[in-house]
């Protein structure tokens, strides 16, 4: 019989009732220098990528700001931000910190760590992988894709996700992500879309544990979740985000927002 240690022993594990929505972002991309704040259909994109989370409807939304002039554009268009130190190893840690600042009292008790470079996401994804989290065995949610295009299955920049159980079920839990193709034979493989969904005690923890092997083996930094015995399950979504990383990516997310 499986034994599972909690995340937290005293947590409830009861679904999340109030999640807030937190996306990392800072100015050093190297493919695509000052990236939050380039322009698209008049806002810059970390603006485009609030207002998605907004028309998600889970909860408030902050952007955790590596600096200042992010910040400022934030708080332009109306949205809140709180800055984090700049050298913060990942965008986890930098949503713990900008968490621990907005929420010092604990309010909130999930958190959904959404990526600032995806303006064009389908809020609905949102809306799946927190749904996630009514499983009360599972402490982080993901999104999967079922790879249609030939070329993604062996697309080692295409991170795949293996998940256990019925391939057509709403969600699945994940046993491994890696950059290869896995699982071999026949079958669907499922592309991994980097937003999370945690509950507060597990982010905690998360950001508390250090780089484990297969994590910097794949660099892939949910693997150290894995590696640690921490459950995370997947929602099977319809479409894969467009995340913009290049000039050309840039200008298919204007083409499509316009």
């Amino acid at each position: 019989m499986e034994t599972r240690t909690l995340t937290n022993p005293d947590e409830s594990r009861t679904p999340p009732t109030n999640p807030v929505v937190l996306i990392p972002a800072r100015m050093a991309s190297t493919r695509l220098p000052g990236k939050p704040l380039a322009d698209i259909c008049g806002l810059p994109m970390i603006v485009q990528c609030l207002r998605r989370a907004e028309e998600a409807a889970v909860g408030p939304v902050v952007i955790a700001c590596a600096e200042a002039e992010i910040a400022d554009a934030v708080e332009a268009a109306g949205g809140l931000a709180v800055l984090t130190a700049p050298d913060l190893p990942s965008g986890s840690d930098r949503i713990q910190a900008a968490l621990a600042e907005f929420d010092s009292a604990g309010i909130y008790d999930a958190v959904v760590n959404l990526q600032g470079d995806l303006p064009t996401l389908d809020p609905a994804i949102v809306r799946a992988t927190v749904a996630v989290l009514d499983n009360p065995d599972v402490d982080i949610a993901t999104a999967v894709c079922a790879i249609t295009e030939e070329s993604e299955r062996d697309n080692p920049n295409v991170v795949k996700a293996v998940l256990a159980g019925d391939p057509a079920a709403r969600s699945g839990r994940a046993l491994y992500f890696s950059r290869a193709t896995v699982p071999t034979g026949p079958g669907d493989h499922f592309h991994h879309i980097g937003l999370y969904a945690y509950r507060r005690a597990a982010l905690e923890r998360f950001v508390t544990l250090p780089a484990s092997p297969l994590e910097q083996r794949e660099k892939l930094e949910q693997l150290r979740a894995l590696e640690a015995g921490m459950r995370i399950d997947a929602a099977r979504v319809d479409t894969v985000p467009l995340g913009v990383d290049t000039p050309a990516d840039l200008e298919r997310a204007r083409a499509l927002l316009a």
